[in-house]
């Protein structure tokens, strides 16, 4: 919004903003389309992101860090998101995972992985999904039997992001396989040369069809017991949960940006389109519509600012976040749909940027947790209360 000011805003993040925008104008976006035909985009670029002190832009100088803080990994996100440029997650490689190692590693764990995250060399991954077990991440299959000073894993985790490249990758593990919640662990896997670790094939997806998404699968895989995020076993669980709500906000981040740039590209596009011998931002309808899709997005951004102030405070609680996460990806799906049609056909085009959202933020409504399990999470707040 041109004329709108984030509340969080400081002259010191506007030039790092600055700084970020120039990046994926003119390292980013010139190669989105080779990405998306091939799956995944060209391993430099991580090694370019970390030069200009993009990776881990949040995580503390001592560690190889920018020792910034969320505003900054927010600044990365809503232009990244601007850009349309989502072919590497720089949300799981910087804003996620090297927050579950800065806090739950070991002085030593830290130091050995988080400066090689920094400076790109190497890529994080996530993997917590299976097969049959999505959301419900009690439910999960793999398993990590100690053995001496390792864990044996074995099992399979799919729709993994980062994953061809991920040299380093957070695998939730079933240490228990009768203890639920509590049988959960978090293991650190560094995949080079790595015996039994494999990655299959590229995963055809709807959108973001640029992004590396990968099964990966564990066969008798063996990896030092000291890579064992948090000292115990059975606290793998309580420390997503913990995450969660830091994840969700950035996903609400990258959402309303999406949709204001929707708008944005929709006003420009029906100030030139003419039909029936006028403008298309001369009828009714079309401006009724833009309107509300206006609304809408100044509505989402103006809740998520509040929810990056709440945070930044350490008051973001969980429901807040799942109501932040829920809900603006459902309203951007929404408002690219009402700006879609006014495109017409050439919204179907996917040489529109239009066309490019509708696919690619549908997914937002399902990953970082269903749509509906946010509603249940918001559900069991309200009965507490």
């Amino acid at each position: 919004m041109s004329t709108y000011s984030f509340p969080w805003m400081t002259p010191d993040l506007e030039l790092f903003r600055d700084n970020i925008r120039r990046f994926f104008d003119s390292e980013v976006i010139p190669h989105e389309d080779k990405w998306r035909a091939q799956h995944h985009p060209d391993r430099a670029i991580w090694r370019k992101a970390g030069e200009i002190g993009m990776l881990c832009a949040s995580i503390p100088e001592q560690y190889g860090g920018g020792g910034g803080d969320f505003l900054h990994e927010a600044v990365i996100c809503i232009e990244q998101n601007r850009a349309l440029s989502n072919s590497f997650s720089l949300n799981v490689h910087s804003g996620i995972l090297a927050h579950y190692i800065l806090r739950y590693g070991t002085e030593e764990q830290k130091q050995r992985w988080l400066p090689k995250m920094a400076s790109g060399e190497m890529v994080g991954a996530i993997a917590m999904t299976e097969p049959s077990a999505g959301s419900d991440l009690q439910s999960i299959k793999t398993t990590a039997v100690r053995d001496g000073g390792e864990y044996v894993i074995n099992g399979g985790k799919t729709f993994i992001t980062n994953g061809y490249h991920a040299d380093l990758v957070c695998v939730a593990v079933k240490t228990d396989p009768q203890g639920k919640g509590r049988g959960v662990s978090l293991l650190m896997l560094e995949t080079r040369d790595l015996k039994g670790f494999r990655r299959g094939r590229f995963l055809e997806k709807i959108g973001q069809r640029g992004q590396d998404t990968v099964e990966l699968f564990f066969d008798d895989v063996r990896v030092p017991a000291e890579n064992l995020l948090g000292q115990e076993e059975g606290r793998g669980f309580a420390q997503l949960m913990e995450q969660l709500p830091q994840e969700r906000l950035l996903i609400a981040i990258g959402a309303v940006a999406v949709m204001q740039r929707a708008v944005q590209e929709t006003t420009d596009y029906v100030r030139q389109r003419e039909a029936f011998g006028k403008p298309l931002i001369a009828m009714q309808n079309t401006r009724f519509k833009l309107a509300e899709c206006k609304t809408t997005a100044t509505i989402a951004q103006t809740f998520v600012d509040q929810c990056v102030v709440q945070l930044m405070a350490g008051r973001l609680d969980v429901q807040t976040a799942a109501m932040a996460k829920w809900w603006t990806t459902q309203m951007n799906c929404q408002v690219i749909d009402e700006c879609l049609q006014l495109h017409g056909g050439y919204g179907y085009m996917l040489e529109y940027p239009i066309a490019r959202m509708y696919a690619d933020s549908r997914v937002g409504k399902i990953y970082g947790g269903s749509n509906e399990i946010m509603k249940e999470v918001i559900a069991r707040a309200i009965e507490r209360e």
